[in-house]
């Protein structure tokens, strides 16, 4: 049976590598993808499998929001929501509601539950923290929606191979550093598995850079 998944912001990096390894691994040849970004272009290479429909539109016009998620069984939001009010956030979360869907995966960044221990969760604080109200905002939206929501508590990005350990709410945050490749493993994980992850926030990053006092790349 098809499993329709939205993923918004699809032109993002980590949305790139669910999409490919979506396209592209046997056990998710049931999935049919549809890719919401403003300009639809950029994902021309894929304007003619069978398997995607694009659609243009913004985060910031529910309109645009609500005309993508309808059909959808799971959405992926692959961009942090940086609006003061977390408005995309609410826009996607209203949408899903009137819609009937109920599966959500939002990003987000470590920090929001001052979860970070030592010099490197004072770094954090010090140079991401004028965002960090904002993203803790999108994250309590979600909590209180009713849907079956997970946000990823994203670490500083690399682009090394998967390596990861998870962290729940009210847990320390292990590691600083995590790559790309990581959290879309985490996304297609609960692609496969939508009971993967339900009702949480989980931070994700390599083990091995626990300790660190700056990201590594």
């Amino acid at each position: 049976m098809t499993k329709n998944v939205l993923i918004m912001a699809a032109n993002g990096q980590i949305a790139r590598l669910v999409e490919d390894r979506i396209l592209n691994e046997e056990q998710l040849a049931e999935v049919h993808l549809t890719l919401f970004l403003r300009d639809a272009n950029r994902l021309a290479n894929l304007s003619n499998n069978s398997r995607v429909t694009l659609i243009e539109g913004s985060l910031d016009k529910p309109s645009d929001v609500k005309r993508a998620v309808t059909g959808q069984d799971i959405v992926f939001v692959g961009v942090v929501d940086h609006t003061s009010d977390a408005h995309q956030t609410q826009y996607v979360v209203d949408a899903m509601k009137e819609s009937g869907v109920k599966r959500l995966v939002y990003t987000n960044v470590l920090g929001i539950y001052d979860e970070v221990p030592g010099a490197y969760g004072e770094w954090n604080k010090e140079t991401i923290g004028s965002g960090l109200p904002s993203a803790l905002r999108s994250d309590q939206i979600m909590e209180k929606s009713g849907l079956d929501y997970t946000t990823l508590r994203l670490p500083w990005l690399n682009d090394r191979d998967v390596k990861y350990d998870i962290t729940h709410k009210g847990e320390p945050y292990l590691g600083v550093s995590g790559s790309r490749k990581s959290i879309a493993d985490v996304v297609v994980r609960i692609i496969a598995n939508p009971d993967f992850l339900k009702n949480d926030s989980v931070g994700i990053a390599d083990p091995a850079t626990q300790g660190n006092d700056r990201p590594v790349y």
